[in-house]
């Protein structure tokens, strides 16, 4: 009897053992690779809320016309620049980044918020058309047409040239983002160190890494980079670039 007690306990035991060494292999082969971030990864700054604010403030400031935040939202929505953050991790909690803003998507980015603004504007314009009696065609074409006329340009040139900038210059984009340094990862803390030229000195976020998909949040950052991160959010899923799969 007591031998086959003695036999159920070591059998017990033993399987114990095997559940947690496959566990602990789990965690070194796979876990262990999810905190790994080496690679090129892709982030994007959301500039929605600032051009549409001051496409806003623009429009208030005319006569008779009735506009809220929420129509601006309406028109004007995934307005992002992309950000290239380039990762290499050289110990198992720290490494080496770089960060660039891409500026062929800052451009493809004002555009967007010029063509969403001129959307807007004409939509506008036909609605003080239809309050003043106006008979005539008020399809979009017609629109733009009366428009062009009025100006002597598109509405989106009338916009770009007439309207404060919808988007911070890239100039003052790129001194705050791009740069490099040496970053920590611990207790899925990220933080980074730039000890480049940019405004930005340190900043940390809590990070979660899964697969293809980086995830940054509660960003706590200092000196100049406080200030960015209240006014130019970045949507913190990264996703990482093919060839550094």
């Amino acid at each position: 009897m007591k031998k086959i007690i003695k036999n159920t306990i070591f059998t017990i035991l033993l399987s114990v053992l095997i559940i947690l060494g496959l566990f602990f292999a789990y965690l070194y082969f796979y876990a262990s690779n999810d905190r790994n971030l080496s690679g090129k990864w892709t982030a994007r700054l959301d500039m929605t809320e600032q051009a549409a604010v001051t496409a806003l403030g623009w429009l208030q400031d005319m006569e008779a016309v009735s506009v809220s935040m929420q129509d601006m939202e309406y028109y004007m929505h995934d307005l992002t620049i992309e950000l290239d953050l380039t990762l290499e991790q050289t110990t198992r909690t720290e490494g080496t980044f770089a960060s660039a803003l891409v500026p062929e998507s800052y451009a493809a980015c004002s555009q967007a918020a010029y063509e969403s603004f001129a959307a807007a504007f004409r939509d506008l314009v036909t609605e003080r058309l239809r309050m003043a009696g106006y008979t005539g065609d008020l399809s979009e074409e017609a629109v733009e047409s009366l428009i062009a006329e009025t100006f002597g340009m598109p509405t989106v040139s009338y916009l770009s040239t007439c309207v404060p900038d919808l988007l911070p210059p890239l100039e003052e984009l790129q001194t705050r983002c791009d740069g490099s340094g040496t970053y920590t990862a611990a207790e899925g803390i990220l933080t980074r160190q730039f000890d480049s030229g940019s405004l930005i000195r340190t900043r940390t976020e809590r990070y979660i890494r899964k697969d293809t998909t980086l995830v940054l949040t509660e960003s706590a950052a200092s000196d100049a980079a406080g200030y960015f991160m209240d006014h130019y959010p970045v949507l913190y899923t990264l996703q990482r670039s093919h060839e550094s799969q």
